[in-house]
């Protein structure tokens, strides 16, 4: 099963599947309406957001969810660590949802990177909120789209973020939930819980019918954007 699993993975993330994928969305897809211009070069690294703030925070528990190669996952120094991914890394071989059904562990610091799709993103941030430690801190990798290819479903393009987005933006919605966006490593997604202090007031009834053009014309407004230096103050 794992070797099936491993070329499935495979499969969905060949050049050839990807080329097509691209072709299909340019003649069937949204209209590309050109980059925004994010630059994540001069920015710092997940690596630093996350254990900075474990550091800085005194925080003793970490959850990752998609590690994939272990990337992140090796790199971060707490006392004690979890990574879930289907595939390959972490510590635990198996998808985000079948974990969080039997999980019993709460987390000081929940890093979130699996599937870029909004439904799952959104499954993950609500199982996420219910294991997280009181002052705890929710991250969300991959935020911030710079075209409509780097969001398009399926996956079209290997630098990929795909529709993170919608749901920070309909966490921003939300009365019980404080949310904002980094603007550092393809966006970095905070969740606190706690009163919303900048509530995005839309009258949206599904997020996952937004457009990237939505994203395009109100990505500061939708997505709370703040720089790396801000983080500090917020907890």
């Amino acid at each position: 099963m794992f070797n099936l699993k491993k070329k499935i993975q495979r499969l969905k993330n060949s050049r050839k599947l990807i080329k097509l994928a691209f072709l299909l969305h340019k003649i069937f897809g949204e209209k590309d309406i050109g980059k925004i211009g994010f630059n994540f070069d001069d920015k710092p690294k997940k690596n630093q957001i996350i254990q900075g703030t474990i550091v800085r925070k005194k925080f003793q528990s970490y959850l990752e969810i998609g590690c994939y190669k272990n990337e992140l996952f090796d790199v971060i120094e707490c006392n004690n660590k979890v990574g879930v991914d289907p595939y390959l890394g972490g510590t635990h071989r198996e998808t985000s949802d079948n974990y969080f059904k039997t999980n019993k562990r709460n987390f000081d610091c929940i890093f979130i990177d699996g599937l870029h799709t909004y439904h799952q993103v959104k499954k993950d941030i609500y199982n996420s909120l219910k294991c997280l430690n009181e002052n705890g801190v929710i991250f969300i990798h991959d935020c911030l789209p710079n075209n409509v290819y780097a969001q398009a479903i399926p996956r079209c393009q290997f630098d990929w973020n795909g529709t993170v987005w919608k749901s920070i933006v309909e966490f921003r919605t939300k009365e019980e939930f404080d949310t904002y966006t980094c603007y550092a490593d393809q966006g970095i997604g905070i969740i606190l819980k706690r009163k919303n202090r900048k509530k995005l007031e839309i009258k949206i009834k599904d997020f996952s019918k937004l457009k990237f053009r939505d994203f395009y014309e109100n990505y500061n407004n939708y997505m709370n954007i703040i720089k790396y230096d801000e983080l500090e103050t917020l907890f």
